[in-house]
C-alpha cells in the first residue's frame, strides 16, 4: 500500500468527516477528508507546473500548520519524495539537507525567506521556493537562480486543472517501494544522514500500530509534536489518517492546555518532557486544593479525577510517549488519574515504531513488546543479557541517501542495528514460569545456536519444587522415570510460557536440581549460569 492509497481509503469511508482541525483568528476551522484530498491534488498540480517529476525531491520546511498535511500528500501523491526540514535548524544544517538531498523545490513558511535567500547560491538543484503566507514578505524578490512565489496564489492557479480527470495527481503512480520521505537524523555523531523511507515502510508501520493499540474513527488526536519528526509523522498523522480519525493542531506549546480544553482530544502523542510538565502541573493543582487532595488520599478519587480530567478536555483516554525514556513514576501517576500512558520505542530509520507497551497491561519502565510484523533481537549480549538492540521488518528504511558506507554500518545480515543497548526482561519470563506449583525457581538467559551468527534466543533454567513434585506424583500414583519427570517439568514450563509473547517464550529448557547461588541480598548470581548447549526441550 502507498501513502496515497491510505488517504484514498479514508476519503472513501470518511469523506465528510473532519480530518484536520486548526485555530486561526481565535476560531477553530476544519478540513474534511474530501477537502484534504482535493487540496493535495492541487498541490501536486502546482508542483508539476514547477517541473517536479516522480523521484524529484521537494523540501517541506515549515512548523506545523494546516497546510503541512496537504503539501505532504501532494508531494508523495505525485510520486516525488518529501524532505521534511526542522524549522528550528541553523542555516548550515538547512543548507546541508537541501544540498545533500538534491532538493529542486522548497515549500516553506514565509519566515524562512531571509535564510533561504542566503543559502540559495550553494544549492545547485534548487529552482523554486514556494512561501506559505508569502504575502507577509511581499514584494517577493526573485534572484536570477531561484524563483520565489506565494503558496496561496499558485494553489489557486492550479485548482481548476487539479479537479480534472487528467490532472497530474491522477497520472502519477507511486509504488510502495518508492521513497516517500528522506528524513534527516539529528546528526549527534556527525553530519545529518537522510533515511530513505518508502511508502511501504510507513504504511506497514501504521498497520502494525493499528494491531497493537485500539484507535477509533471517533478519536481526536491532539497534534503537539513537530511533523518533521518521524514519531509525530507516523503516530500523529499517518495513523489517524489511516483510521479516519480527527487531528487537532495546537497553536503552540504555551496553549496546549487551553487547546485541549477547547477541542477535548481522546488521544495525545507526546515526548516524556511534555508529559512530565503536564503531570507536574496537574499534581500541583491537586495539592493546592486541600479538600480535593484530602479526598484523593482517602481513596475518594472519582469526583477529583473527573475535575482533573476536565483540565485536559475531559475525554482523554490514551497517551503514547516515546523519543526518550519516561520516568516510571510519571507513568504510574497518570494511571492513578485514570489515563492510560503507553511507552514505546523506535528510530527514524524504522519509520519509526518498533515496540509499544500493551494497552491492557503496560509495564512502566519498559518499552513493551515488538509490534506485529516486527522482530527484535539482542546482539552480542553480555553476561547480564544486555546487548545491542537489532530489528527486522517491513518498516526498515532502504538506507541512507547518497551514503552507502553509513548504510553498511547499520545493517548486519538483514538486521538493522539501532546502536541502543537493551535486554529482554527476564523477570517477566521467570515470574510467569514460576506460576507453576511444580517449579521453585527460574532463571531466564539468552543463548545462541551454534549455526546462528547473530542474535539470541530465550532459554530458561528451572529448579523444580521437590516437595510439590513428590506430592504430585503421590496423588497420581504413578512411578515415573527420570526422563518422564523432566518431560513433565518441561511441559509445565511451556504451559505457563504460552501466556506471554511468543518472542519471550523459552526455546530451550534446562532443569537443575540445586538452588541457584545468590548474593547476600538474595539475588541470583546470574553471571554464574549459561544454557548448556546439549540440553534440549
Amino acid at each position: 500500500m502507498t501513502i496515497r492509497d491510505l488517504l484514498a481509503e479514508s476519503v472513501e469511508r470518511r469523506g465528510d468527516a473532519v480530518a484536520i482541525r486548526y485555530k486561526a483568528d481565535n476560531q477553530w476551522h476544519t478540513v474534511s477528508y474530501r477537502e484534504l484530498l482535493s487540496r493535495a491534488r492541487a498541490v501536486a498540480e502546482m508542483l508539476h507546473r514547477l517541473g517536479v517529476k516522480k523521484g524529484s525531491r521537494v523540501a517541506l520546511y515549515s512548523e506545523n500548520s494546516p497546510e503541512w498535511p496537504e503539501i505532504y500528500f501532494g508531494i508523495v501523491g505525485l510520486g516525488a519524495t518529501a524532505v521534511p526540514v526542522d524549522a528550528k535548524l541553523q542555516e548550515q544544517e538547512v543548507a546541508h539537507i537541501l544540498l545533500d538531498s538534491a532538493t529542486c523545490v522548497v515549500v516553506s513558511s514565509s519566515k524562512n525567506y531571509p535564510l533561504l535567500t542566503e543559502i540559495e547560491s550553494h544549492l545547485r538543484e534548487l529552482s523554486h521556493v514556494v512561501l506559505i503566507n508569502g504575502k507577509d514578505v511581499l514584494p517577493i524578490q526573485n534572484s536570477r537562480k531561484v524563483k520565489y512565489s506565494d503558496y496561496a496564489t499558485l494553489l489557486r492557479e492550479a485548482e481548476a486543472a487539479a479537479a480534472s480527470d487528467g490532472c497530474a495527481y491522477n497520472r502519477a503512480a507511486p509504488a510502495d517501494d518508492d521513497p516517500a520521505s528522506f528524513i534527516y537524523t539529528s546528526g549527534t555523531t556527525g553530519r545529518q544522514k537522510g533515511a530513505m523511507l518508502t511508502h511501504g515502510n510507513f504504511t506497514a508501520n501504521v498497520a502494525s500500530c493499528r494491531k497493537a493499540i485500539d484507535v477509533l474513527p471517533e478519536d481526536n488526536f491532539m497534534l503537539v509534536l513537530p511533523l518533521h519528526h518521524a514519531f509525530a509523522f507516523t503516530a500523529n498523522l499517518m495513523l489517524p489518517i489511516a483510521v479516519g480519525s480527527e487531528i487537532s493542531l495546537v497553536e503552540n506549546l504555551k496553549t496546549v492546555s487551553e487547546n485541549m480544553r477547547e477541542v477535548s482530544p481522546t488521544v495525545l502523542i507526546g515526548v516524556p518532557l511534555l508529559l512530565e510538565k503536564m503531570y507536574n502541573r496537574i499534581w500541583n493543582s491537586l495539592k493546592a486544593n486541600k479538600l480535593g487532595y484530602s479526598l484523593f488520599r482517602l481513596g475518594i478519587r472519582k469526583p477529583v479525577i473527573r475535575k482533573l480530567a476536565a483540565r485536559l478536555g475531559g475525554k482523554l483516554r490514551l497517551v503514547v510517549t516515546g523519543g526518550a525514556p519516561c520516568d516510571p513514576d510519571v507513568l504510574r501517576g497518570f494511571e492513578q488519574l485514570g489515563i492510560n500512558v503507553l511507552e514505546g520505542y523506535g528510530l527514524t530509520e524504522t519509520a519509526p515504531v518498533l515496540t509499544i507497551n500493551p494497552q491492557a497491561r503496560p509495564k512502566p519502565g519498559t518499552v513493551g513488546k515488538e509490534l506485529p510484523g516486527v522482530e527484535i533481537m539482542i546482539m552480542d549480549a553480555d553476561d547480564a543479557g544486555i546487548g545491542e538492540i537489532a530489528a527486522r521488518g517491513p518498516n526498515l528504511m532502504k538506507g541512507y541517501y547518497n551514503n552507502p558506507e553509513a548504510t553498511a554500518e547499520v545493517f548486519r545480515d538483514g538486521w538493522f542495528l539501532t546502536g541502543d543497548l537493551g535486554f529482554i526482561d527476564p523477570e517477566e519470563v521467570e515470574y510467569q514460569v514460576c506460576k507453576s506449583p511444580l517449579i521453585r525457581e527460574a532463571l531466564a538467559l539468552g543463548y545462541r545456536e551454534p549455526d546462528v551468527k547473530v542474535g539470541e534466543q530465550v532459554g530458561v533454567i528451572v529448579v523444580p519444587d521437590q516437595e510439590a513434585l513428590d506430592a504430585y506424583l503421590t496423588r497420581h500414583r504413578h512411578k515415573r522415570s527420570e526422563k518422564e519427570i523432566e518431560d513433565l517439568i518441561r511441559s509445565e514450563v511451556k504451559k505457563q510460557a504460552a501466556e506471554i509473547a511468543d518472542y519471550k517464550r523459552p526455546r530451550r529448557i534446562q532443569i537443575r536440581w540445586e538452588e541457584f547461588r545468590k548474593t547476600s541480598t538474595g539475588k541470583v548470581k546470574r553471571y554464574l549460569y549459561a544454557m548448556a548447549p546439549q540440553d534440549g526441550g
